[in-house]
C-alpha cells in the first residue's frame, strides 16, 4: 500500500512524457498564487488515506492536464500532497434520496426567518445591487433569492478545499468523467489567478462560493463586477457571487420584464392534459381557455407559456415561462425553482401562495416511485427508466395511463394512483 505522494514534482520523474523541464518552477508565483486582498474562510484539513491507485492516477492525470493546457507549475502546486479521500466517497455513496412534499421543502426554502434576511441582505447590498440589476436585467431580489437558497446568504459556503475533493471524485466516484472535467475548470480558474488553490472552497462535491458555482459553471458565467481582477465568489463580499449568478441566469435565457411564473386559477374544465412543460401556448391561448391569474386578472404577455402542477389538480397551479427554465438551468428541479421564485416574491413584498397544498397526501418513498416506473412500463407506458426519480418522463407516462383510465390526467404520483397501478 502507497502513501499518497507529499509532492508531484518528485514522482514527475517517473512518469513518462514528464520532464524536468515540464517541472521547472515558474520565475515568480502564478497570479493565483498570489495572496488574497479580501476575507477569505479558513479551509478544513482533507481527511487523506493511503490507496494504492490514486497516485499512479495522478500521475497520468498531470499528463492529459498538461496536454489540456494546465500550467505544470499550477497544476503541481495545486495538488501537491492531495491525497485520497474515503469521506468524501462516503457522502457520495450515502446521499438521501429526495423524499419530501414540495410544500414541506417550499415551509424550509421560503421560511419567515430566510425572508427576513433576505430583505435585510437587500438593504445591506442596495446599491451593488441596484447596478448588477441595471447590467443583467434580473431582479435583485431574484438574485439574492438564490443566494439565500445555495447558502443561506453567504453563511453556508462550505469549507471543503475543492480541489482534491474533486480528485478522489474523479478517481474513485460514480461519474468519474464528470468531476475529472470539473477538476480541470478548477485548475483553469487557479491559472487565471482568481483563487489560490487552498482557498478554493466550497461543497464536498465541488460547489463554491456564495452561490454555489460548480467549476465549470464559474468559468462560463463569473464576472469581476468590482473589477479588482479576480472573480471572487469566495470571500465574504458577496458581490462577484450576486452579479454572476445574475450573468448566468441572463444568459441562461431571463427575460427583463416578464414575471417568473405566475399563479393562476384553472376554468373547471379545464382538460390536465395540457398541463406541464411539454406543452407551451402563448398567453393568450391559455387566456382564451379560461385560464386567469388568482386575483383574476388577465395574463402577462408569455409567448412560450406552460401550466404547471406541482401537486396535481388539487394544488396551485402556476404559468411559466422562459424565466422559470432560465432559473431550472441553474438547479434542473421544479421545486427548487418554486423555492427561489417565491422567495424573490416575498423578499419583493409580494404575497405568498393564495392557492393550497393537499397536506393530507405524503411523498412516495423512493421503492414506491420505482415500482410505480416498473408498472407504468409493463402495462405500455414507458417512463424511459426505473431510478426511482419522478421525472418528466414518469409524468407524461402517468398521465397517458390516468388519461386511457378515465381518471383526471394530471401526472401527480400519489400513493392512491400507485394502489390503483396495482390492482
Amino acid at each position: 500500500m502507497r502513501h499518497p505522494i507529499l509532492a508531484l514534482g518528485l514522482a514527475c520523474l517517473a512518469v513518462p512524457g514528464c520532464s524536468g523541464a515540464d517541472y521547472a518552477p515558474l520565475t515568480s508565483p502564478p497570479p493565483s498564487m498570489a495572496p488574497v486582498s479580501r476575507a477569505m474562510p479558513e479551509p478544513s484539513a482533507p481527511d487523506y488515506a493511503p490507496d494504492q491507485g490514486f497516485a499512479q492516477w495522478l500521475s497520468g492525470l498531470r499528463i492529459r492536464a498538461l496536454s489540456q493546457g494546465i500550467n505544470p507549475a499550477v497544476f503541481d502546486q495545486s495538488l501537491a500532497g492531495v491525497g485520497y479521500q474515503p469521506s468524501i466517497i462516503r457522502l457520495d455513496q450515502n446521499q438521501s434520496e429526495f423524499t419530501k412534499t414540495v410544500w414541506d421543502y417550499l415551509d424550509g426554502a421560503v421560511s419567515a426567518d430566510r425572508i427576513a434576511q433576505g430583505q435585510a441582505k437587500i438593504a445591506a447590498n442596495a446599491q451593488i445591487l441596484d447596478a448588477i440589476e441595471r447590467r443583467y436585467g434580473v431582479p435583485r431580489e431574484v438574485v439574492v433569492a438564490v443566494w439565500g437558497m445555495e447558502s443561506n446568504y453567504g453563511a453556508n459556503r462550505g469549507r471543503t478545499e475543492v480541489i482534491p475533493a474533486l480528485a478522489t471524485l474523479a478517481y474513485d466516484g460514480r461519474r468519474g468523467a464528470f468531476f475529472e472535467g470539473e477538476l480541470m475548470a478548477a485548475l483553469r480558474i487557479v491559472q487565471a489567478g482568481d483563487v489560490p488553490a487552498h482557498y478554493m472552497t466550497g461543497s464536498w462535491a465541488g460547489a463554491m462560493g456564495h452561490t454555489q458555482f460548480m467549476p465549470s459553471s464559474f468559468l462560463a458565467h463569473a464576472v469581476d463586477f468590482n473589477r479588482d481582477g479576480r472573480r471572487d465568489i469566495w470571500s465574504d463580499d458577496p458581490t462577484d457571487a450576486l452579479a454572476s449568478t445574475a450573468s448566468y441566469l441572463a444568459q441562461s435565457g431571463w427575460r427583463s420584464g416578464q414575471p417568473w411564473a405566475v399563479e393562476v386559477r384553472l376554468p373547471v374544465n379545464f382538460d390536465m392534459r395540457l398541463s406541464g412543460r411539454a406543452t407551451s401556448r402563448q398567453s393568450r391561448d391559455w387566456q382564451g381557455m379560461g385560464v386567469r391569474t388568482v386575483s383574476g386578472s388577465g395574463l402577462p404577455d408569455l409567448d412560450r407559456a406552460s401550466i404547471l402542477l406541482p401537486a396535481g389538480a388539487r394544488g396551485p397551479a402556476f404559468l411559466v415561462g422562459a424565466n422559470f427554465g432560465a432559473i431550472r438551468t441553474y438547479n434542473a428541479s421544479d421545486s427548487y425553482v418554486l423555492g427561489v421564485g417565491l422567495l424573490s416574491d416575498r423578499l419583493a413584498g409580494r404575497p405568498g401562495l393564495q392557492g393550497q397544498w393537499p397536506r393530507g397526501d405524503r411523498s412516495l418513498s423512493p421503492d414506491e416511485r420505482r415500482e410505480m416506473q416498473e408498472l407504468l412500463t409493463r402495462r405500455g407506458y414507458d417512463t424511459q427508466g426505473t431510478d426511482g426519480k419522478i421525472g418528466p418522463n414518469t409524468v407524461e407516462a402517468l398521465r397517458a395511463w390516468q388519461a386511457a383510465n378515465g381518471l383526471m390526467a394530471d401526472g401527480y404520483p400519489t400513493p392512491a394512483m400507485l394502489a390503483r397501478l396495482r390492482g
